[in-house]
């Protein structure tokens, strides 16, 4: 059986026709407010602290005042399993190095699977899994700690100790989110890449780790294709000196009867084991059976700050980071993001068709965290038409639907209507990350997909594995504006100078701690890349690189990256203000700006556009380009010229790489401004390295 969403009446906020900035989009109806699980928690604050809090901006006010007590309250809220949070939450603080809970002993997996020792829970579906063909595969919550339970079992027979690395090379599967918890479960640090990074790619990220396990699949379908990844997987192995062994996903062929554990041999003649089997396995040695299923996981409880998983930065500019974050940190932080400003639990079923390199990827077991269930779906999310994801939401009630603001651009363009093909009835919200919204595609959502869908485009980071601003169940929604702050994030827009500032563009600054923040960054040993990151523009305060407006009433507009500026005559002018704009020109399909300093002493400021197909890029187009550009922002954002690429340079998240791109413009070698490994389409690099050495007036 599906969970679905109590059914809640919404008004409509507006019309949505002719929407303007700052018209409201979504407003809660008294009932939702009263309902919201922030809501409740509000209540149990003051019953339970004494502190009255009836708004959101209040609640805001408080987290960030009094983080310590804001924080021990959602872990009392919540019933956070672990021992030793008698201290304050906050023991020491200071940025970078904040102490959070000396002396207290958890573990982020026993946390999730709570909920399978729940009677309410115990026997509801946990994990809906989608293949591309359509079939569908239910874990109830019983299920899944039980699989979690025999593989962690079995990592423990295979050697794993807290502190061991485990590696994945997986799409969006069960299996994945099984291979975390149980890795968790024992204390040991879990890591995971997608298949469809290149070998050499994988590698960037993983010799870093030197992990001890990896798991991998042997193919998958994609698009309609069948991707096989054994011999990928052959060259992962061979370049890990470090690995002891490989648990191999059969999803091609199936398991044949390993009664030892093997499942073929790597490269270099190393034994696989097969997942499945050891996933499902009588346990032995462990704790209190669960009736007719196994036995429940045996949980290794750490330290608050010891590591859970390593995610790594895109690494566009050089060898990718790798981002440690705690048991502590991300059980607080889930349950905060996820239960609160996300208004997610029990009955909810919770949808990203996220690539499992990036990291909205972790977002699935953070809403495990909460009590909600989860859809995977390894497949392509235009498969047989564009709008494929929808068509899940349908087939599965989903009631969370969260993206990157690209695709839902892309489904604008497309011109389908999905409200009118898909019953959407269960949806009442929509996460849009990974870039700003653009206006006129959260107009087309409303209008699209849903009148009355609690539309919001949040901004964060795989730095914190969470948002620090975006949306919130008791406030309205207005066009083009992410509703507020998130709780406990004390977030201000800063003047170069380091003052806050309203109504003005500023870069984004963090002034108080988050439990969130990464212990570090793998191999860092002096912690100086990581201060250097964040640290190094104004000392004891979180710079970001976001550049944002905050307004008067307390929401707040992104810019884009504050690396990425364009700067023409000293006015500093936002990337995603053109890209916004240029949503208005059907014709064009993606596109790239970026400014860069002449060596005369002027500027160039090119805009780079991959067309629609069929389309040219001729005078007319240009004109139009130029007019609308100048009509949605202002005269300043007008390019220099206009150049149509075969393709646009992106991220496996979906981002585009400005900055490597000014780089190659700037006059670095392309090996040192590119990592191509970091890309989905790194071909779409070699028509860039052309155009800026014809630029900079060198042989191509």
């Amino acid at each position: 059986m599906i969970l679905t969403q109590r059914a809640l009446p919404t008004t409509p906020a507006h019309t949505m026709t002719q929407l303007r900035a700052g018209d409201t989009t979504w407003s809660p109806t008294p009932e939702q407010i009263e309902r919201s699980r922030l809501s409740h928690f509000l209540r149990w604050v003051e019953a339970h602290r004494g502190v009255a809090l009836s708004t959101y901006r209040q609640a805001w006010e408080w987290s960030v005042q009094d983080l310590s007590r804001f924080w021990d309250a959602v872990r009392e809220y919540f019933g956070v399993i672990g021992e030793g949070f008698h201290s304050p939450a906050l023991a020491t603080e200071r940025m970078p190095g904040a102490v959070w809970y000396p002396q207290a002993r958890l573990n982020f997996a026993e946390n999730v699977l709570k909920y399978a020792r729940e009677p309410q829970t115990a026997e509801t579906v946990a994990i809906v899994d989608i293949a591309e063909d359509g079939t569908r595969t239910e874990h109830t919550w019983v299920q899944l700690e039980s699989q979690v339970g025999a593989l962690a079992q079995s990592l423990r027979e295979l050697g794993v100790r807290p502190g061991d690395r485990v590696a994945a090379v997986l799409p969006n599967l069960p299996e994945a989110v099984i291979g975390l918890l149980a890795t968790a479960s024992l204390g040991a640090v879990w890591t995971i890449s997608s298949p469809d990074l290149s070998p050499q790619a994988t590698l960037d990220r993983l010799v870093q780790l030197r992990p001890k396990i990896l798991i991998g699949v042997d193919g998958y379908r994609f698009n309609g294709k069948t991707l096989r990844c054994l011999d990928n997987l052959a060259i992962i192995e061979a370049g890990l000196p470090s690995l002891q062994h490989t648990l191999l996903v059969r999803l091609l062929e199936p398991a044949a009867d390993l009664g030892t554990l093997q499942g073929g041999a790597a490269r270099d003649g190393r034994a696989r084991v097969d997942f499945r089997t050891v996933a499902t396995k009588a346990m032995q040695n462990v704790s209190v059976p669960l009736p007719g299923t196994g036995t429940t996981p045996a949980f290794e409880r750490v330290t608050f700050e010891h590591p859970l998983w390593i995610l790594f930065s895109s690494g566009t500019t050089g060898a990718p980071k790798g981002i440690v974050h705690s048991h502590g940190g991300m059980t607080l932080e889930a349950l905060k993001s996820w239960g609160l400003n996300q208004d997610m639990g029990p009955g909810d079923l919770y949808y990203v068709g996220a690539n499992t390199s990036w990291m909205v990827w972790n977002t699935l077991v953070n809403n495990l965290m909460v009590g909600a269930s989860i859809v995977t779906y390894a497949g392509s999310p235009t498969f047989g038409r564009k709008d494929r994801q929808f068509q899940i939401l349908a087939a599965t009630e989903t009631t969370m639907f969260a993206t990157g603001a690209a695709y839902l651009s892309a489904m604008e363009k497309s011109g389908l209507v999905p409200a009118q093909d898909w019953d959407l009835s269960r949806l009442r919200s929509i996460l849009s990350t990974g870039s700003p919204l653009p206006e006129s595609t959260w107009a087309w959502v409303h209008t699209s997909v849903k009148n009355d869908v609690h539309l919001g485009s949040d901004s964060g980071g795989t730095d914190i594995c969470s948002a620090f601003i975006g949306s919130n169940p008791l406030e309205p929604v207005k066009l083009g504006e992410l509703q507020g702050p998130s709780l406990g994030v004390a977030v201000q827009a800063w003047s170069e100078t380091g003052e806050h500032v309203v109504d003005q563009v500023g870069e984004m600054v963090i002034t108080r701690p988050m439990p969130s923040m990464p212990l570090m960054f793998w191999g860092d040993t002096n912690g100086s890349k990581y201060r250097s990151s964040y640290f190094e523009k104004f000392p004891d305060v979180w710079t970001h690189g976001d550049w944002i407006t905050e307004t008067e009433a307390g929401a707040f507009v992104v810019h884009g990256r504050s690396d990425a500026t364009l700067n023409r005559a000293g006015v500093r002018l936002g990337s995603a203000d053109i890209y916004n704009a240029l949503q208005h020109v059907p014709e064009v399909r993606e596109s790239m700006v970026i400014g860069v300093d002449r060596p005369d002493g002027g500027y160039y400021m090119p805009l780079f556009i991959q067309l629609d197909d069929g389309t040219e890029l001729d005078a007319t187009l240009r004109d139009k380009i130029n007019v609308t550009i100048r009509e949605q922002t202002s005269a300043r954002h007008v390019p220099d010229e206009i150049l149509a690429a075969p393709a646009i340079p992106l991220t496996h998240a979906g981002k585009r790489i400005e900055i490597p791109v000014k780089n190659l413009f700037s006059g670095h070698h392309p090996d040192a401004a590119v990592n191509r490994g970091s890309l989905m389409n790194p071909d779409a690099v070699d028509w860039f390295i052309a155009q800026a050495r014809s630029f900079l007036g060198q042989d191509a």
